[in-house]
């Protein structure tokens, strides 16, 4: 262990994927906050019921390319993962649980495909409800390559990646926050699938991705914030 590091830094560090020779990204300029999109409201009320998505889900890794996702199935996709379920001015009661709902989880977006919106890295704003552009451009390739080369990660339309900052729990939880980070995780990865089958979407899980690639194509430093788990969307081929 590091001088001052905690066993949750450890053990984070310890476990990351790196590739040999260090990061392979071209440099990515970000803008922080980013251009303010506004996604249409999410509509929580029909579709399918809860158990016939249980049953339908599975792990989806083929997308057709030339269909991408709407704004309207995006913002859905977002609210059902971090979206807010109560007044807008307490951003602690989410669709999603979170241990002292300290919610220590960002949402990153690497939109390939999304009609109306341009390619490029974004992150989500829970309480506006809105993404904000971070950098421009088709980065499809690159977080196919941060993600082991899987393909799906260029193919889908967007791919999410959960960003922890372990900073928010740790003041409650101390070394116990990592573990609650990735039990957090989970609860967002597995509302993302069941409401991406909801829409008719296909979604799989990436766990197995280099560390430090993700983390420079989104502008996080590893450590303070660091890539934590990725799934893919997109529509089914």
């Amino acid at each position: 262990m590091r001088p001052g590091e905690s066993l949750g830094e450890a053990y984070h560090r310890a476990t990351k994927y790196t590739r040999p020779g260090g990061a392979a990204l071209r440099p990515v300029a970000l803008t922080r906050p980013g251009r303010e999109i506004k996604l249409p409201p999410p509509d929580p009320e029909g579709g399918p019921g809860l158990w016939q998505i249980i049953k339908s889900r599975r792990s989806i890794r083929d997308f057709d390319t030339s269909k991408p996702l709407s704004q309207t199935e995006l913002s859905q996709l977002l609210w059902a993962t971090q979206g807010l379920t109560s007044h807008p001015s307490d951003d602690r009661f989410r669709a999603v649980p979170s241990a002292g709902a300290l919610h220590p989880l960002d949402t990153y977006l690497v939109l390939n495909r999304v009609a109306g919106l341009p390619q490029g890295v974004a992150q989500y704003d829970v309480r506006s409800a809105a993404i904000h552009l971070l950098a421009e451009g088709d980065f499809s390739q690159e977080i196919a390559a941060a993600a082991l080369e899987q393909g799906m990660a260029a193919e889908c339309g967007v791919v999410f990646i959960w960003v922890g900052v372990p900073g928010r729990s740790q003041p409650k939880y101390r070394d116990r926050a990592h573990r609650y980070l990735y039990m957090d995780a989970g609860h967002i990865g597995a509302q993302l699938h069941l409401a991406a089958v909801a829409l008719g979407l296909g979604c799989c899980a990436v766990g197995a991705f280099l560390d430090d690639e993700v983390n420079a194509l989104i502008g996080v430093d590893g450590e303070s914030e660091a890539a934590a788990y990725l799934s893919v969307v997109g529509h089914v081929r």
